[in-house]
């Protein structure tokens, strides 16, 4: 119980991605004592002898200190990308025009190839491509039978294997590749609680992944990525079908324009609040402490906007897998997040329907009562049994200002 206590208080959550600047035991150690209450392992980077240790050593760090820590895992999804280079770096310029082939060649000033061999079916003459997050735009002005020729909207300095984001095509792929399906199969020989699923377009995606997990007769919460304009064209569907919504604006922000992710992540996370669902704001919260020991002032309002916004968990990507300041940076956003939620004002914005229909939510009624004697009496901690966790996450939903304490007969729960 002495863990419990001593180990992070806020209510919003730490989501840790691990890398090479957080591989070892004693890192791991570390991570959790600054605050981080979750790891996530992405699969579109590393191999399998790294993700082996990194299993083992959660393992051995979560049986020294007694603790269960999370393991998210993050698939790859359809990542597209433009191939090799003649050279280290091509510079082209706003007004030529260049030809993407699905053809694997080395890519020249004229003539580059992408991962993405549906390309020249999926197009369509005005469509966007961009390519390095954005920073270059080309326009479709031509199909061929293998290939799309495009006009240089904006320029830029292209390298290999740079992302391609398609913002406006409709892609005939799935969102759940045979990469994906090789390293869930590798991951499930571990301890594995979330699965991640990237470029979510439609509810689709998650019943396919679901079907999968149930075929391996293993039950584990689906949280499904939101960085598609079709993800938030569909979002209400894919809401009822994940477990939880991670607000990826990484992706997102580069598909759609810049000044419309803020809002969508705030609609994003009220509607996770009023299902009971979990989500996850992600990408670039602390981006500068990858090289820097403090965030810039932008940065600490991001996290805390997001807190009072009501997200459950932020998550931090670069800044601990290969930042030079991982611990520190876990630490200043538990710190972030510990003064956010000491707010007077902090619960008075939290707010939450009320179930219309008190027999279909019986849970949810009983759960706002809860809170609400829990706060009447000035109680200091909820203490619910559960087996399958399900009590405790819907009275965390009403973001008590009592500490939850779930006491459960099941470790899957407990993680």
């Amino acid at each position: 119980m002495k863990n419990i206590f001593t180990h992070h208080f806020a209510k919003t959550k730490i989501l840790a991605t691990l890398g090479p600047a957080t591989s070892s035991v004693e890192k791991l150690e570390e991570l959790i004592n600054a605050g981080a209450d979750a790891f996530r392992l992405n699969f579109s980077h590393g191999n399998y002898d790294s993700f082996n240790i990194l299993f083992n050593n959660i393992d051995t760090v979560c049986k020294m200190k007694s603790m269960p820590i999370s393991i998210l895992i993050d698939l790859q999804g359809p990542k597209i990308r433009i191939g090799n280079l003649e050279e280290e770096q091509i510079e082209i310029y706003s007004g030529e025009k260049i030809e993407i082939t699905i053809e694997d060649i080395p890519g020249t000033k004229n003539l580059i190839s992408t991962s993405y061999k549906l390309l020249p079916n999926d197009a369509q003459i005005g469509n966007d491509i961009l390519i390095d997050d954005g920073l270059i735009h080309l326009k479709v002005i031509e199909k061929k039978q293998s290939s799309v020729c495009c006009e240089v909207v904006e320029g830029g300095i292209l390298k290999p294997k740079k992302g391609m984001n398609l913002p406006d095509m409709m892609l005939s792929t799935s969102s759940f590749s045979e990469k994906d399906l090789q390293n869930l199969e590798f991951a499930l020989n571990h301890r594995v609680d979330y699965v991640a699923l990237s470029f979510v377009r439609t509810a689709e995606d998650i019943k396919s992944l679901r079907k999968i997990l149930e075929e391996k007769n293993k039950s584990i919460p689906i949280i499904a990525k939101i960085e598609k304009p079709e993800a938030v064209k569909n979002f209400n569907e894919i809401l009822k079908e994940a477990d939880g919504i991670m607000v990826a604006r990484g992706d997102l922000g580069v598909e759609l324009d810049p000044q419309d992710v803020p809002l969508i992540q705030k609609q994003i996370i009220r509607k996770c609040k009023s299902a009971g669902k979990l989500v996850i704001t992600a990408t670039q919260m602390l981006d500068s402490m990858i090289n820097n020991p403090v965030p810039t002032r932008a940065e600490a309002s991001d996290v805390a906007n997001a807190v009072w916004d009501g997200t459950d968990v932020v998550m931090l990507s670069g800044e601990t897998s290969v930042g030079k300041y991982p611990v520190e940076t876990v630490r200043t956003m538990n710190n972030i997040l510990l003064k956010t939620e000491s707010s007077p004002d902090f619960n008075s914005v939290i707010n939450y329907e009320i179930p219309e229909n008190l027999v279909d939510n019986l849970f949810d009624s009983t759960a706002r009562a809860i809170v609400n004697i829990a706060e009447q009496i000035n109680a200091s901690l909820i203490v619910v049994f559960t087996h399958f966790g399900r009590k405790a996450k819907v009275i965390s939903k009403y973001r008590p200002k009592a500490k939850i304490i779930a006491i459960s007969d099941n470790f899957d729960t407990l993680n």
